[in-house]
């Protein structure tokens, strides 16, 4: 994940389209191909990146990190045009389209994903009920995130150097603050011994471990599950679960509430009427898909219906419809918990899959 949520909804996005220059339809595909990515690949610059590590060093011990984590998290790092090629890949407001949930769906959510869960679940199951005592996150919402963002650990995090993706990213400019801000996150996390230099490994835009956490979001969250003094979100499985259910729990995720629920929405009925007013001024894409709040009771009047086994929340519960592929599609009512989940990743595909994949796992 990129948190928070950077991203965050990039993280599903799809690579924009490359303009190749049209040639002869026998060149070969790996030619084309080595051309596109001359395109979308920036020249490696020149001394420029040492320049920027330099200020970024004086800049870091200015704001009172220590001399010596600051050089041993920066020391020998060089610029990666690859990372920075991955990042303008991604699309901006004007190359977004639009996507269908049941197709992402498809992808992301299967019988062998839940079937890995019920496994771990099983292996784990004294921490995460110890967890969810803690913490109030249900351990099949725990196992949720953990599934989507790693597969449990089993799918791939990433072999990129997290510092040096970050500086890249940092030097490139296209969001420095932000880079800036982890990279100097990354530092305070080898300044504290809260991980190894060496343990810095993610994806290409700094998201670390099988949670996916940015450093920020490491240093805000990562927790000792297994009892042994350290936080290890890339190996210990009691750490990873224990680190899901902190964020949330950060996140404002209430305890004995759900996260939501599947209703059938009745024939001929009046969405304007349940338009939301209000401009979001967060998370804005996904949360314009979302209706006004209205409680259960005033839902129920309307005419909806659940379409899962399980009673009604409380009339006074208050909820949004989302309809992710349009009228006349799956349709989910949201709670307040929804919001911590879109907090870990600003995408209502992914909360909803994540909310999904722990109901299956319930």
């Amino acid at each position: 994940m990129l948190h928070g949520g950077a991203s965050s909804t990039w993280r599903w996005g799809q690579a924009c389209g490359i303009t190749v220059p049209v040639r002869p339809l026998f060149l070969p595909l790996v030619l084309l191909a080595s051309m596109a990515a001359a395109q979308v690949i920036p020249d490696a610059p020149d001394a420029g990146f040492g320049a920027w590590l330099a200020e970024f060093r004086r800049g870091a011990v200015a704001k009172g990190l220590p001399a010596d984590a600051v050089d041993a998290t920066t020391a020998g790092l060089r610029y990666d045009p690859h990372v920075v090629a991955l990042d303008r890949a991604q699309p901006d407001d004007s190359a977004w389209k639009p996507s269908v949930f049941a197709t992402y769906l498809d992808r992301h959510l299967d019988a062998a994903k839940v079937a890995r869960g019920r496994t771990v679940a099983a292996s784990l199951a004294p921490e995460l009920a110890a967890i969810s005592a803690r913490t109030g996150v249900p351990a099949a919402i725990i196992l949720g995130i953990w599934g989507m963002e790693s597969d449990f650990g089993f799918g791939s995090v990433g072999g990129f150097d997290v510092p040096r993706s970050l500086a890249s990213l940092a030097y490139d400019g296209r969001r420095a603050a932000l880079f800036t801000r982890e990279l100097e996150a990354a530092v305070r996390i080898v300044a504290e011994h809260r991980a190894t230099r060496a343990q810095l490994k993610g994806s290409w835009a700094g998201a670390m471990g099988q949670p996916q956490f940015l450093p920020s979001a490491f240093l805000a969250n990562a927790t000792d599950g297994d009892g042994d003094g350290r936080a290890d979100i890339w190996a210990s499985r009691a750490d990873v679960a224990a680190s899901i259910a902190t964020y949330l729990q950060h996140a404002g995720w209430v305890r004995g509430e759900r996260w939501g629920m599947r209703v059938q929405v009745p024939p001929r009925f009046d969405r304007d009427g349940i338009r939301n007013p209000v401009e979001p001024s967060t998370c804005i894409r996904p949360m314009r898909k979302h209706s006004r709040w209205l409680t259960i009771g005033e839902w129920r009047a309307l005419g909806l219906t659940p379409m899962d086994a399980g009673a009604w929340p409380a009339d006074a519960t208050r909820a949004t419809l989302i309809e992710p592929d349009g009228a006349g599609t799956p349709a989910y009512l949201t709670f307040d918990n929804y919001r911590a989940l879109l907090d870990y990743n600003c995408s209502n595909f992914y909360a909803l899959s994540v909310a999904l994949l722990g109901d299956a796992l319930e």
